[in-house]
């Protein structure tokens, strides 16, 4: 009852000024139809026509909403809101009324129209500037002193930062302008501010207005532009802030003072975000029971988050971690409808993965466990094997065991033609799902990516503490590269490749063009307004133990064929006979249970690269490398 009454009381605080408008539009429209005589016949029209007027008014404002409108957000479709109900009073009057010929019959209809639309807008306009406690253009009033700011991208983005801006009430900040390549923009007024001049011009503009700050609102740009555009408002040494990519902002909610944030490597790597079929992905996950081991990783846990968001029946996350697990637990908590199920366990242990599938009966697994550091497992090869390849062959036969649907290995670049034990242990781990994958109803597919950025331990957080070390930056080779993609397009493409897998077949993601070490380490340096080799150090110290100069996405012998998502191939590759294979990884476990560390790494190495079918020199060539 309070409630209402409550609606009730702010409906009629903004009825009331809206009808007294239209009194006032009223009067004045029939004293300039009168030649702006005010005389007895004019004042009994008036009283004749208010109560009638005011009756339909309240009506109309009422039927539109008017009284609804949020001034601090009034924009066009409420402006045309306003106009439809003003014409629908003026064809009222129009209708109701005729007037002696003192009065100007059409000139009033004219007016009244007018002033009606006028005095509404008007209220709502002086309204929506109170609240941003801004001028309309942006005033470049003296006082303190203020973050003089220029804007790069004159689109819907960049007006909507500059509104947004605006509408947070940043009085210490001043827009000093805008830079866009179009030249069609050049010189044009948006929400009170130029376009001054294109990106090459930033260096000029920033130098003659002072700049402080420089906001790059192109979400949407790729990252050869972001790496021209950044390289420019770099060298100019005002602090640079970005938008995150369209995909970023998809993921995200939005608010410009937590998307505006310092430019990263991340930014001048984007590629054309990948567009996964929302209908495809929603097929292996809506309603399941899902289970992904490895989920307090950096991959498991944007699984976790990704799937949450899916409607499943039920998340089970699975790993060692106890704190990792605890931690995307509590974020989905917070941040998702699902509360998910957190098991800690080791997928290696089969009591603990039997107890896990019994008790929350898994029908998809994606099993993303697995030790990575190329350096660390090629000086602890069993503890590699027994993580990478026996913990799969668990998950595996655990999962077909208790009838799982779907099984989804995730692997790596460093499984094709390995030379380190990591990349060894996952191409053994492809093979162990290809040989399972035609013994039972379970649908197997592995899906096969390069490095992903800003996961645990990885190369580029690797880098940025050595910067901020002071240095210096360790680069193992000049002309190493590397592929990569972010964590939430990778996870993306995962689930939509994993929808189409069947038979165990291996799904490669598309990672664009390799990238050079050296040359991100040089962008990660500038971006921190420092000079490679002047203000930081970089040093060249050779590849690690089992590391390669360039990672590969497939082998030379397995062909790819395109899949009905353009950004993911499927290689098709010789089937794995399973009880060879399973005789193999009992010599593995042999070894591995006698602790002969070398002995357990070669056998893996010959087991890897499938010595029994290679040609006599290519083994030769392995042994070697």
């Amino acid at each position: 009852m309070k409630t209402t009454f409550t609606r009730f009381v702010r409906a009629a605080a903004q009825l009331v000024p809206d009808l007294a408008w239209v009194n006032i539009a009223l009067a004045a429209s029939l004293w300039i139809a009168a030649d702006q005589v005010w005389n007895p016949i004019v004042e009994s029209e008036f009283f004749s026509m208010a109560p009638s007027v005011n009756l339909a008014a309240l009506v109309v404002l009422t039927w539109r909403g008017i009284h609804r409108i949020q001034a601090r957000y009034l924009g066009l479709y409420d402006q045309l809101n306003l106009a439809i109900a003003s014409s629908i009073l003026t064809a009222f009057a129009a209708v109701r009324y005729s007037f002696p010929e003192s009065i100007n019959n059409l000139g009033f209809l004219l007016l009244f129209g007018f002033n009606v639309f006028a005095g509404l807008t008007a209220t709502r306009v002086a309204m929506r500037m109170w609240n941003w406690r801004i001028s309309p253009l942006n005033s470049k009033r003296t006082g303190e002193r203020k973050v003089r700011t220029l804007i790069v991208g004159a689109g819907d983005a960049g007006e909507f930062v500059l509104r947004e801006l605006g509408r947070a009430n940043e009085r210490n900040r001043i827009v000093m302008g805008f830079v866009d390549d179009d030249p069609a923009k050049r010189n044009l007024i948006i929400q009170g501010v130029r376009v001054l001049g294109n990106v090459a011009e930033i260096p000029m503009l920033t130098d003659n207005l002072n700049i402080d700050e420089i906001l790059i609102c192109i979400p949407s740009a790729q990252g050869d532009t972001m790496r021209r555009i950044s390289d420019i408002c770099i060298k100019t040494n005002v602090r640079v802030r970005t938008l995150p990519s369209v995909a970023g902002l998809l993921n995200g909610h939005w608010n410009t003072a937590k998307n505006l944030r310092e430019i990263d490597v991340e930014d001048l790597l984007r590629r054309e975000p990948a567009e996964v079929d929302p209908n495809v992905v929603a097929s292996i996950t809506t309603g399941e029971s899902v289970l992904v081991t490895g989920g307090g990783g950096s991959i498991g846990s944007e699984l976790s988050r990704q799937v949450a968001r899916l409607s499943p029946a039920r998340l089970t996350i699975l790993g060692k971690g106890e704190n990792s697990l605890y931690e995307i637990e509590q974020e989905l908590v917070q941040t998702s409808a699902l509360a998910p199920s957190c098991v800690v366990a080791d997928v290696r242990n089969q009591d603990s993965m039997e107890y896990a599938f019994q008790k929350f009966r898994p029908t998809v697994v994606f099993h993303a466990a697995a030790h990575k550091h190329v350096p660390l497992m090629q000086s602890n090869p069993i503890e590699a094997i027994r993580n990478n390849v026996f913990g799969t062959k668990c998950a595996v036969t655990t999962s077909i065991k208790h009838g799982v649907n779907r099984f989804v290995l995730i692997s790596t670049d460093k499984a094709v033609n390995p030379t380190s034990v990591m990349g060894a242990t996952k191409r053994v781990a492809e093979m162990i799902v290809g040989a399972y994958a035609n013994t039972s109803d379970t649908k197997f597919a592995v899906v096969r990516f390069g490095n992903v950025l800003g996961s645990r331990g990885s190369l580029i957080p690797l880098l940025k503490n050595q910067i901020a070390r002071g240095g210096p930056v360790r680069i193992t080779h000049p002309d190493m590269t590397r592929y990569f993609m972010t964590i939430p397009e990778a996870v993306q493409l995962i689930l939509q490749a994993g929808a189409q897998g069947d038979r165990g077949e291996v799904f490669i993601l598309d990672m664009g063009d390799p990238v050079k070490i050296i040359d991100l380490a040089y962008d990660l340096i500038r971006l921190h307004g420092l000079a490679p080799h002047e203000d930081i150090e970089v040093k060249f110290v050779g590849p690690r133990p089992g590391e390669k100069l360039h990672e590969e996405l497939t082998y030379g012998k397995e062909e790819l064929v395109p899949t009905q998502h353009p950004k993911i191939n499927m290689a098709h590759t010789s089937p794995v006979d399973l009880p060879w294979l399973l005789g193999e990884l009992e010599q593995l476990s042999e070894l591995c249970e006698q602790g002969d560390q070398d002995a357990a790494q070669q056998f893996l190495m010959e087991l890897a690269w499938g010595k029994h079918n290679l040609m006599p020199d290519s083994w030769d060539k392995l042994r070697a490398a």
